[in-house]
């Protein structure tokens, strides 16, 4: 009797050991598709451009400079496409956004144009940043200067579907200015 209470214990141990040892796996599991790590590769163009880098470590942008040869005047309401000397390949299921510097907007008016710009997986080119100035005042780049942020977005499998009508037909309501100014 008592081999038979010990065996009973035994398969029970082990079943409850399979029992935690999967759900130890898939929470492992669930972690590793919740978190995500992407290997980007640069080429620089040019021996002495830098590559793009975090000015703290938890910060969400790479900051990306100007190489360019002259400085570049960007004038009150004028647009220039400054060129960064890198080229970048980005693993499918992902973009990079080009996004303003808030230290150039506030203080010079300068900012990405398209904000946040988006580099594709399949763009191979030399990265360009679209700068404006919105400022009052002539404003001077120069190489090597910090000019924009590159943030890393993993991109969401999506599909548009045509419809005649809505699943959820409820109008919410809504639209420009709607809640206020």
């Amino acid at each position: 009797m008592l081999d038979l209470f010990i065996g009973c214990l035994f398969i029970t141990s082990v079943v409850l050991c399979l029992f935690i040892l999967k759900l130890v796996i898939e929470s492992k599991k669930e972690i590793n598709e919740n978190f995500f790590t992407a290997f980007i590769e640069i080429k620089k163009l040019s021996n002495d451009v830098t590559i793009p880098f975090k000015a703290k470590l938890n910060d969400a942008g790479y900051d990306i400079m100007a190489h360019i040869k002259e400085d570049i005047i960007i004038k009150p309401k004028e647009i220039k496409l400054i060129p960064t000397g890198l080229a970048i390949n980005i693993p499918e299921g992902y973009e990079i956004q080009v996004r303003s510097r808030s230290g150039l907007a506030a203080k010079k008016g300068i900012f990405v144009l398209n904000s946040p710009g988006t580099i594709d997986c399949g763009y191979r080119g030399e990265i360009g940043v679209i700068l404006a100035n919105y400022g009052p005042e002539d404003v001077k780049i120069e190489n090597g200067m910090r000019i924009a942020q590159l943030v890393v977005s993993k991109l969401p499998e999506v599909f548009i579907v045509e419809t005649s009508q809505f699943s959820n037909d409820e109008d919410r309501g809504g639209g420009f200015g709607s809640t206020g100014i």
